[in-house]
C-alpha cells in the first residue's frame, strides 16, 4: 500500500496534518480536492445536481416564510413548527448556495496544498458553509420533533392553541440551543472537514468517529423520537374518529386534518430515512474504499467503489424536505393572503383621498354612478 495518484502525499513535517491523517492505513496521505472515486462527468453533474436541489428548496422555503410574515395568525400551533422548519431548509439551501457561487475548490479545499480540509475551524467560507448546513440541518431535525409532540399534545392529550402557544419559548430554546451547542463543540474540536463530492463543509467526512457521533447518532434519536409522537398522535385521532362516527356525527374535517398529518409524515420521514441509510452505508463501507484506493492496482475493476448514486440521492433527500415543506401552504387561503397583502401595499402607496388599486376615487365614483349601491365599478374617464 502506498499513497499514489490521484491522493496527496504529505511529505514535510511542517505540515500542519504531518503524522495526523491517514487514507486506507496509509500514514500521510491525504484525501484530493476532488472525489478520486468518481469521473469527471459525475462530478460535473454533481455541481449541476446539488445547484438545481438548492436552488428549489431555497424558492420553496421562502415562499412558505414569506408567507408566514404576510399572515402570522393564520399559521398556530400545533402547525407552526412547520414554518420553523422550513426557515431552518432555507439557511440549509444557502449554504450549498454559497458553495455554487465560490466554488469547490474555494469552500471544502486548501489552496496550497491541493487537498480536502481536514479537522479544521477555518477558512471563514469554510466554517461559514458548515454552519449553515450543521446548526439548521440539525435545528430543522429538532423542529420535526417539535411538531410531532404539538401534534401529540393537540389530537392525543385534547391540548388547545393557546395551551401549546403557551410552551413556545421552550421550544425555541430546545431547538436553537441544541444545535448551538454541538456546533460549538465540532468546532471547538477542530472536527469541520471538507466533503470531496458536494465541495462543502461539514462534519464527518474524513472521520467515522465524528460522523457517529455528531451526525449519525442524533438524526437518528429525533427521527425516533418525532415517530413516536406521531404514532401516539394518529393512535389517538383514530380512536377520537371512531367516537364521533359512532355518534352520528361527520368527520370530514378530522379526516381531511388526518391526511394532511399522514402526508406530510411521509414527506419527512422517509427522506430523513432515506438519509441516515445513506450515511450508514458510507461509513460501513468507507474505509474499504479508502484501502482499494492505495492498495490495489489501478485500473483494477473489481476494487470496491462508493455508489455515485446513493450520493447524489443523499444530496437530494437533504434538500427535498424544504422543497415539500411548501405543501402546508398550497391552498386557496395562501393566495387569499397575497391578495389581502398586495391590496394593503397598494393602499399605503396611494395619497390619501385618491383610488386604491383597481377601484373608484368616491369622487369619479359618485359622478358616474349616482344611485348606488356599495360596489362602484369604474367607468373611463372618456364615457364621464
Amino acid at each position: 500500500c502506498r499513497c499514489r495518484a490521484p491522493l496527496v502525499p504529505i511529505a514535510a513535517e511542517s505540515h500542519p496534518l504531518y503524522n495526523r491523517v491517514r487514507t486506507g492505513q496509509v500514514p500521510n496521505c491525504a484525501i484530493p480536492c476532488h472525489q478520486p472515486y468518481f469521473t469527471q462527468d459525475e462530478k460535473t453533474f454533481a455541481t449541476f445536481w446539488i445547484g438545481l436541489w438548492s436552488i428549489l428548496c431555497f424558492l420553496s422555503t421562502s415562499t412558505t416564510v414569506a408567507t408566514f410574515l404576510i399572515d402570522m395568525e393564520r399559521f398556530k400551533y400545533p402547525e407552526r413548527p412547520i414554518i420553523f422548519l422550513s426557515a431552518c431548509y432555507l439557511f440549509v439551501s444557502l449554504g450549498y448556495i454559497v458553495r455554487l457561487v465560490a466554488g469547490h475548490a474555494n469552500v471544502a479545499c486548501n489552496p496550497e496544498h491541493h487537498h480536502i480540509h481536514y479537522e479544521t475551524t477555518g477558512p471563514a467560507l469554510c466554517t461559514v458553509v458548515f454552519l449553515l448546513l450543521y446548526f439548521f440541518g440539525m435545528a430543522s431535525s429538532i423542529w420535526w420533533v417539535i411538531l410531532s409532540l404539538t401534534w401529540f399534545l393537540a389530537a392525543g392529550m385534547k391540548w388547545g392553541n393557546e395551551a401549546i402557544a403557551s410552551y413556545a419559548q421552550y421550544f425555541h430554546l430546545a431547538a436553537w440551543l441544541i444545535p448551538s451547542a454541538k456546533s460549538i463543540a465540532v468546532l471547538a474540536l477542530s472536527s469541520v472537514d471538507g466533503d470531496p463530492v458536494a465541495g462543502v463543509c461539514y462534519v464527518g467526512n474524513q472521520s467515522l468517529e465524528n460522523l457517529r457521533g455528531f451526525v449519525l447518532a442524533p438524526l437518528v434519536v429525533y427521527l425516533f423520537t418525532g415517530s413516536l409522537f406521531l404514532l401516539a398522535g394518529f393512535v389517538s385521532l383514530f380512536r377520537i374518529r371512531s367516537v364521533i362516527k359512532q355518534g352520528g356525527t361527520k368527520t370530514d374535517k378530522l379526516e381531511k386534518l388526518m391526511i394532511r398529518i399522514g402526508i406530510f409524515t411521509v414527506l419527512y420521514t422517509v427522506p430523513a430515512t432515506i438519509v441516515i441509510a445513506c450515511y450508514i452505508y458510507e461509513q460501513h463501507n468507507r474505509e474499504a474504499w479508502e484501502r482499494a484506493q492505495s492498495c490495489s492496482c489501478p485500473g483494477d475493476p473489481h476494487r470496491p467503489k462508493p455508489d455515485y448514486a446513493v450520493f447524489m440521492l443523499k444530496y437530494f433527500m437533504c434538500l427535498v424536505v424544504g422543497i415539500t415543506s411548501g405543501v402546508w401552504i398550497w391552498s386557496g387561503k395562501t393566495l387569499e393572503s397575497w391578495r389581502r397583502f398586495s391590496a394593503r401595499r397598494c393602499q399605503a402607496g396611494k395619497p390619501a383621498g385618491t383610488a386604491g388599486c383597481g377601484e373608484a376615487s368616491p369622487a369619479l365614483a359618485g359622478r358616474t354612478m349616482p344611485s348606488v349601491a356599495p360596489y362602484h365599478k369604474q367607468v373611463p374617464l372618456s364615457h364621464v
